[in-house]
C-alpha cells in the first residue's frame, strides 16, 4: 500500500449504519493526528462483499462487513469460492449486532416460531439477508417454506404495511437496533416481537460461527416491554495482515479510548461492550496490532 499514513475505510450506502460508523472511527482517529500522523477518509461503497474484495486487492485499508461475509471470504466459500480463501484477512473488532427479528400480529396466538406453522408469512425477497437467514433457520429446523401457510416475497419497505393491514401474520427483518422500520410497524399497529428458543439459537451458533446470541432490550419498541432473545450476525471492522501493526493499533486505540463518545454517535452503538467487541463475530483472526492494544488493557 502506497502511504499507510493515509487510510481509507470502506463502508456502504450513506443512508445505512456502516457509513456513519466509518465516519465516527475517522473522526476519533484524527483527533490524535498530531501524535500519530494518520489521516483517515471514509468511502461509500457497495457494502460487505465489495469491501472484502477491495481489502484483498489492496484498494482499501479497512472496511465494515457482516460477519457471515467475513467468514465466507476468509474460508473461500459461497460467492468467494472461485477466488479461494483469503488467509490474510484480519479482524479489528466487531460493532453492533444485526439480529434476526421476528414480528407477528399482536392479535394472533403466535408465541413462538413453531406457532407460525400454516400461518401467512412473508419470507422476504429473493437475495435479501432476511430471506437468507430465514432459510438457514429453516434448514436447522429441518423444515422448508411448506411449513408456513401462504407465503409472500415482499421487500422490507412493503412488509410492515402488510402486517398491519392483516395481509400476513408474520414478518422477519435482519438489522441493527433500534431500527426505523421496526419502530414504524410497532407504532402503527399492535405487533409483538418473538424470541427464538434456545435450542434453535444454540444450533445456529454451533453450526454457523458467524452468528452470536443477541438480546433486543425490552421497552425499545412500543408494546414490547420484555427482552427478546434471538441470534444474528455482527458488523465487523476488518483489514489485511499487510496493514502495519502500528496503524491498526492506533485505529483501535482511538475507538476504545473514546468508546463512550463513540457509543453516542449512532443509536445502534449504545449497547456496545468491549468484552463482546473483541470476542463475538470474530471469524477471521484478530490483527496483531489490535491484540497489542487489547493486551495493554488487560482484556486478553
Amino acid at each position: 500500500m502506497a502511504n499507510e499514513r493515509l487510510i481509507t475505510i470502506g463502508t456502504a450506502g450513506t443512508n445505512g449504519v456502516y457509513y456513519p460508523a466509518g465516519g465516527a472511527i475517522c473522526r476519533l482517529l484524527q483527533r490524535g493526528r498530531k501524535d500519530h500522523g494518520i489521516r483517515c477518509t471514509v468511502e461509500s461503497t457497495g457494502g460487505s462483499i465489495y469491501n472484502l474484495n477491495a481489502i484483498k486487492n489492496g484498494d482499501l485499508n479497512f472496511g465494515v462487513a457482516q460477519s457471515d461475509w467475513v467468514y465466507h471470504a476468509h474460508e473461500g466459500k459461497g460467492v468467494f469460492e472461485d477466488q479461494g480463501k483469503n488467509p490474510k484477512l484480519r479482524t479489528v473488532f466487531s460493532l453492533h449486532s444485526e439480529p434476526f427479528t421476528l414480528m407477528v400480529r399482536g392479535q394472533s396466538n403466535i408465541k413462538s416460531f413453531n406457532d407460525l406453522k400454516n400461518k401467512r408469512f412473508n419470507i422476504g425477497n429473493e437475495g435479501s439477508s432476511n430471506r437468507a437467514t430465514l432459510e438457514k433457520l429453516m434448514v436447522q429446523m429441518k423444515q422448508n417454506k411448506g411449513f408456513f401457510g401462504p407465503t409472500s416475497e415482499l421487500r422490507v419497505a412493503d412488509q410492515g404495511n402488510a402486517l398491519c393491514g392483516n395481509k400476513v401474520d408474520g414478518i422477519v427483518h435482519t438489522a441493527g437496533h433500534p431500527n426505523g422500520m421496526v419502530q414504524q410497524v410497532t407504532s402503527d399497529c399492535n405487533v409483538r416481537i418473538i424470541s427464538i428458543d434456545d435450542k434453535n439459537i444454540n444450533s445456529m451458533i454451533e453450526n454457523h460461527p458467524y452468528y452470536s446470541r443477541v438480546v433486543i432490550p425490552g421497552g425499545m419498541y412500543s408494546g414490547n416491554p420484555d427482552d427478546i432473545t434471538t441470534f444474528g450476525v455482527k458488523a465487523v471492522i476488518v483489514t489485511s495482515q499487510d496493514v502495519s501493526d502500528d496503524l491498526v493499533y492506533n485505529v483501535v486505540k482511538s475507538v476504545f479510548d473514546n468508546l463512550d463518545n463513540f457509543k453516542t454517535l449512532h443509536p445502534v452503538f449504545s449497547t456496545l461492550e468491549p468484552s463482546k467487541m473483541i470476542t463475538e463475530g470474530i471469524v477471521a483472526p484478530l490483527h496483531p496490532g489490535a491484540i497489542r492494544y487489547y493486551k495493554e488493557r488487560g482484556w486478553m
